[in-house]
This record gives C-alpha cells, sequence and structure tokens, in this order.
C-alpha cells in the first residue's frame, strides 16, 4: 500500500528523528515538494509526489512504492517520452521500459521511479526530436540526426533528479539503467550508485538500427542486441 513520504531534513527523514515541525531546506538550485497522492496502478499501489523546480523549469513526479529507505534504494531516472510513453511507438523501447522498471519496483516491494520531464528525445524537446525521427527514416543515426538539426546530443541534466532523490531520502541507488552516463550524472550531484540493474526489452526490427546506434555511438550496455530482432 503506498504510505504517505517523509520528507528529508538536514540528512534525516521526518519521523526517523527529525525534530518535529522542522521543514525541509531547499537549495537555490533545488526542488520544492508540492504534494503527494496515493496513485493506484495496474502495477500496484504507488505514491505519487509533485516536484516544482525553484529555477521555474518544468514540474516534475516521482512515484514512490513501500518504504524505500535511504541505501541501495531500486530507482529508475525514466526521461520523459510521449511518443513512447504515451502512443508505444516502436521506434524506440521508451514505453516497454517504463513498464517494465515499474513491475521491477513492485516486485522488489520498494522503490522509486523518477519521471523526467523536460527530457523529449534527450533534452532536445518534442518537435525536434519528431524532425530528428524523419531524419533517422531518411538513412541518418541517432546522434548525426541530432548533429544535422544542430542540436546537442544529449542536452539532458539529472541535477533535478538527485534534488528529489535528496528530498525523499534516497542517499544511494540500485540504478535500473542501461545507460552509464546516468550512473556517472548522479554521483557528481551527490547520489551513490551501489549497482547498475539492467533493464533490457527484446529489440523489435524498427527500433534495432536505434538501439545499436545507441551501444555504439553513446555507451549503452545493450549485449541482447547481438541476438535476432523480433518480429514488429
Amino acid at each position: 500500500m503506498a504510505a504517505a513520504v517523509p520528507k528529508a531534513v538536514n540528512g534525516a527523514r521526518e519521523g526517523a528523528g527529525a525534530p518535529a515541525g522542522t521543514r525541509t531546506t531547499v537549495p537555490p538550485d533545488g526542488v520544492e515538494r508540492i504534494v503527494d497522492v496515493r496513485l493506484s496502478t495496474e502495477y500496484g499501489e504507488f505514491t505519487a509526489v509533485g516536484y516544482r523546480p525553484r529555477d521555474s523549469g518544468a514540474e516534475q513526479m516521482v512515484l514512490v512504492h513501500g518504504e524505500p529507505g535511504g541505501e541501495h534504494v531500486l530507482t529508475r531516472l525514466h526521461s520523459e517520452c510521449l511518443t513512447g510513453d504515451a502512443f508505444g511507438s516502436r521506434h524506440c523501447e521508451c514505453g516497454e521500459q517504463l513498464a517494465a522498471a515499474l513491475e521491477f519496483i513492485a516486485a522488489e516491494g520498494a522503490g522509486v521511479l523518477v519521471y523526467l520531464r523536460g527530457h523529449e528525445g534527450r533534452g532536445i524537446g518534442l518537435v525536434a526530436k519528431l524532425q530528428a525521427m524523419r531524419l533517422q527514416a531518411e538513412g541518418l543515426d541517432t546522434v548525426e540526426a541530432n548533429l544535422a538539426l544542430g542540436l546537442p546530443v544529449d542536452a539532458r541534466d539529472y541535477a533535478v533528479a538527485a534534488r528529489m532523490l535528496d528530498d525523499l531520502g534516497v542517499r544511494s541507488v540500485r540504478l535500473l539503467s542501461n545507460n552509464p552516463r546516468k550512473g556517472e550524472s548522479l554521483l557528481r550531484h551527490g547520489i551513490g550508485v551501489s549497482e547498475r540493474v539492467p533493464l533490457l526489452i527484446p529489440p523489435r526490427a524498427e527500433n534495432l538500427a536505434y538501439l545499436r546506434a545507441k551501444r555504439e555511438r553513446l555507451d549503452h550496455v545493450l549485449p541482447h542486441l547481438d541476438r535476432r530482432a523480433g518480429p514488429s
């Protein structure tokens, strides 16, 4: 069952040694927790925690299952992908990764999914991502397409993810990801990474070239691509 998620206060959690009535101190580049609400899903019961960044960036949401604690918390940093998450696009594996991560966290009994808005298309935005997809259909790979548009290969930043994890009292994670750069970024922002847990989705004919480009050019760890892609 989802429960109220305590805030971290000076490295501790309210209700776990923090003085009664103490408020979280939010750094200037941090986030403000606005709301906690129970969210019943097909994967289980979660608490949805809504945040607003202090820098007026995109509103953010974290899903918390059970009582994750502070160390070695099974965690997914999921970059927003409207086409994959909402529409089931087969160009990427994002929607399937989102579903698998929620299933793994529910099976674990506790964990956190950080849903990072503003990360569409590795941070270039929705319309630019669609333009990049069109260039990929014409023969460029995902890196070449971004560069052809004059855009960064990967513009994502994980500082806000670290600030939200810090607010939740999470000090180290078992990171559900095939991308070692996510873990490196969390470490730079003060969140420990005790383990990287693979989140491998069987490739499809429609996304095999895209996934191979992520492995060969973006250092994603995708050993399963050497096996035959499934039918579309």
